[in-house]
C-alpha cells in the first residue's frame, strides 16, 4: 500500500506487526521479498514487529489478515483504542469476511495469490482513504 500511495501522490501513514513475536526482528520470507520485488516493490529491508497497545491510537484502522488475528487484536486493544479493527479483505467488495490466504507453508504461487488480495484492498483502501 505504501508503494502504490506514494505512486498516486496519497500521504499514507502505515505500517505492518504481528500479533505474537515469534518473528520480531526478522526479515520477510525470502519468498515474499521475491514476490514483492517482481511487482517493482522493495520489501527487504522491512523487519517484523509486535503489535504495541500504542498502535491502537497511533492509527485510525488497525487490519487483520484472518479471523484469528482478529480476534487476538481484539484482545490486545486497550478500552481507550481510537482504531476500527477489520478484517483487510473487507474493504474489497465481495470479499468481505474473508482471510487472506496465508502462504508460508507452501510455494510462490501462494505468495503470488497473497500479493493478489492485498493489493486489491490496498486499491480499494486507498480509495477510500483519498
Amino acid at each position: 500500500m505504501r508503494a502504490l500511495a506514494e505512486r498516486e501522490g496519497v500521504e499514507v501513514h502505515l505500517d505492518s506487526a504481528g500479533t505474537g513475536d515469534w518473528h520480531v526482528g526478522n526479515p520477510p520470507d525470502p519468498r515474499a521479498i521475491a514476490e514483492a520485488r517482481s511487482n517493482g516493490v522493495d520489501i527487504a529491508h522491512f523487519r517484523a514487529r509486535q503489535v504495541t497497545k500504542e498502535d491502537f491510537s497511533l492509527f485510525t484502522h488497525v487490519l487483520a489478515l484472518d479471523a484469528q488475528n482478529l480476534r487476538d487484536l481484539e484482545r490486545l486493544r486497550p478500552g481507550d483504542a481510537t482504531a476500527r479493527l477489520a478484517l483487510l479483505l473487507d474493504a474489497v467488495p465481495g470479499r468481505e469476511g474473508q482471510a487472506v490466504a496465508d502462504p508460508y507453508h507452501g510455494g510462490p504461487e501462494g505468495f503470488a495469490r497473497t500479493w493478489s488480495d492485498v493489493s486489491a484492498a490496498a486499491q480499494a483502501l486507498l480509495e477510500r482513504f483519498r
